[in-house]
């Protein structure tokens, strides 16, 4: 990292949240692409320095992600950065990609009451540390099984990401854009978080609610290929459901066949778990679409509204009239959201040449000063 020139921060309201990205060798390049570019965004549309972000690594050398890349970081992750938050960033066999030292370090920065997390996989080695016992904790699907048989004080959910007291942990690919858009959200406002979201071309900014997708196959594996096929063939007829007993004679089983591998693997009855899979595919179609409820009663196979509005209560909590409407005022709040620009504190500084040895956060903002984007939200 380069060496740090001081700077004056008198114009700016708050404190820059530090923020340090421990890279394990074969992290994935993707999710931290997805953290960090959301950080940028959040400087670039407040016209603020909110974040700084490094990259860090055991001893300060490169490292190289999933995809091939070497990155040579900011610095080691002993240097002293100020951080506020450390979040590890895991990626492929993760359990062979992390030392003891690391692991050591991560302690101690816990010690010193630094919030932690974790992405893609990199929950894996907080839990490995002891740092997650009696957390909820979010990882790729692919680690799930393994981190809980390894760790069962830790706490795994099927959520996209998780949010728990001083510990946050997400899954892979752009998941992490998602949490940090929540973080950014709690810290700075609805109208920022949303403005980022409107720059990414994201539909929406998916909460702790929602959960990953575990692909069946990978829960069964090759244990139970009719189970998977049936499940199969229920997720490409949603519209038009196949009755039970066609869907047995498909795999060449008796309707109590099925009815048992069933409640034996997935803990319901086929028609329970249809049900699930239309309802869940219903509320992704109210939340990303513009589809009337009517229109998404029909596209989920429900033979009428009232139906289907019962079955949606009893599963997700609410009806869908209420999923929509609250779907409707966050996007009316977010069409406020790219106005009354903020004032530009590039001031501090004579010039970008001034601020490329201070630190990366403010030498991409300045870099921005000329975007018509830049400073479009007002901070409160």
């Amino acid at each position: 990292m380069h060496e740090s020139h001081p700077v004056s921060r008198s114009a700016i309201e708050s404190k820059s949240r530090n923020i340090g990205f421990l890279l394990l060798n074969n992290f994935t390049m993707l999710s931290l692409s997805s953290a960090i570019e959301t950080l940028r965004m959040a400087n670039h549309l407040s016209g603020r320095e909110l974040y700084n972000w490094y990259t860090l690594t055991e001893d300060g050398g490169p490292v190289r992600a999933s995809v091939g890349m070497q990155i040579n970081p900011d610095g080691a992750m002993t240097d002293d950065f100020d951080l506020d938050l450390v979040i590890v960033a895991g990626g492929i066999n993760i359990s062979h990609n992390y030392s003891k030292r690391e692991l050591c370090w991560l302690k101690s920065m816990a010690r010193k009451g630094c919030k932690l997390g974790g992405i893609c996989t990199g929950a894996y080695a907080l839990a490995e540390a002891g740092l997650l016992d009696g957390y909820d904790c979010s990882v790729h699907w692919e680690c799930i099984a393994s981190l809980q048989e390894a760790f069962p004080k830790v706490h795994c959910t099927n959520r996209l990401y998780s949010i728990d007291r001083n510990r946050i942990t997400s899954t892979g690919g752009a998941v992490p854009m998602d949490l940090m858009l929540n973080m950014i959200k709690q810290e700075h406002g609805y109208q920022l978080s949303a403005a980022i979201s409107e720059m990414f071309v994201c539909d929406r900014i998916r909460d702790e609610t929602d959960q990953q997708r575990v692909p069946l196959r990978h829960l069964m594996g090759n244990t139970q290929p009719k189970l998977v096929e049936v499940v199969a063939l229920m997720e490409a007829n949603l519209e038009e459901s196949i009755e039970l007993d066609e869907l047995a004679s498909y795999v060449d089983l008796s309707r109590r066949q099925l009815e048992r591998l069933f409640h034996k693997y997935l803990q319901c009855s086929p028609s329970r778990y249809y049900m699930k899979l239309r309802l869940t595919r219903a509320r992704q179609l109210l939340k990303q679409t513009s589809m009337s409820v009517i229109e998404v009663a029909s596209a989920c196979g429900f033979v009428s509204t009232p139906h289907f509005s019962k079955c949606y209560r009893e599963h997700i909590g609410i009806p869908p009239r209420e999923e929509r409407m609250a779907i409707c005022h966050h996007r009316e709040e977010a069409g406020d959201a790219l106005i009354n620009p903020a004032p530009s504190h590039l001031g501090l500084y004579e010039s970008i040449h001034d601020i490329v040895h201070s630190n990366t956060a403010l030498a991409v903002l300045a870099e921005a000063q000329s975007e018509p984007s830049y400073g479009s939200v007002a901070l409160k």
